[in-house]
């Protein structure tokens, strides 16, 4: 099973490295972290990870995955990825995602028609792509999954895991991992936490959701002038 992960600068780590922790104990995978170069890329919050695969480099892949994070705005503006993501795409078993990289892979017009999810906080901007927004921990539409928000990373790759080696494999990988998570609080979806403290946080991250709605509407403006949406 050859996967490759999409890694770009700001994005959130652990939407990358959540999946590809799974993967990597997966019998028979391989794994390449994928972008334009091989240099170091920084996350979002300072994390420096080494490429290990340029996109011109990559001939094929069983699985694509898209994380997200900030820098998500400027990949729906960056036509090199888009079009490695459409080529990509069409030799692949799988095409999935975490948290805003579905935003991503549907400004690249993979997934107009398809049920998807991504963060709680722009669910609805998959709308605006072709995409049906879905808010769930972990959806599949045929060969589309798409993962929520950031530690949603790990369920989508243990599911996956799951539908292509089994119960078993999966979680053996579970176990290794001891991924056995017990929050403090029950306050990590909008389903859990109380309304005020869902209100104060849409409040603090507004002018953000703003500015990747207006990369969203770009994006669908593209794809309708294309032919594609």
């Amino acid at each position: 099973m050859r996967i490759g992960l999409i890694l770009f600068p700001k994005l959130t780590q652990l939407d990358l490295t959540g999946p590809a922790e799974v993967f990597a104990r997966m019998p028979g995978a391989s794994v390449d972290l994928l972008w334009k170069t091989t240099d170091p890329v920084m996350s979002d919050r300072g994390m420096a990870i080494v490429p290990t695969m340029r996109f011109a480099d990559c001939a094929g892949l069983d699985m694509v995955c898209v994380p997200g994070g900030p820098g998500q705005i400027d990949l729906m503006d960056d036509a090199e990825t888009l079009e490695f993501l459409v080529r990509i795409a069409a030799g692949c078993k799988l095409v999935t995602s975490v948290c805003t990289g579905s935003l991503v892979l549907a400004a690249a017009g993979l997934l107009v028609g398809y049920r998807a999810t991504s963060h709680w906080s722009s669910i609805d901007q998959l709308a605006l792509l072709g995409a049906i927004p879905t808010a769930e921990r972990v959806v599949r539409d045929r060969n589309r999954i798409t993962g929520a928000g950031v530690t949603s990373g790990i369920d989508f790759a243990l599911t996956v895991v799951a539908d292509l080696l089994g119960d078993q494999a999966a979680q053996e990988i579970q176990l290794q991992m001891e991924y056995d998570p017990e929050p403090p609080y029950q306050a990590g979806s909008p389903r859990s936490a109380s309304a005020a403290l869902v209100a104060a946080t849409r409040a603090k991250i507004a002018p953000f959701i703003a500015r990747r709605r207006q990369a969203t509407e770009r994006a669908a403006t593209t794809l309708l002038n294309a032919g594609r949406l």
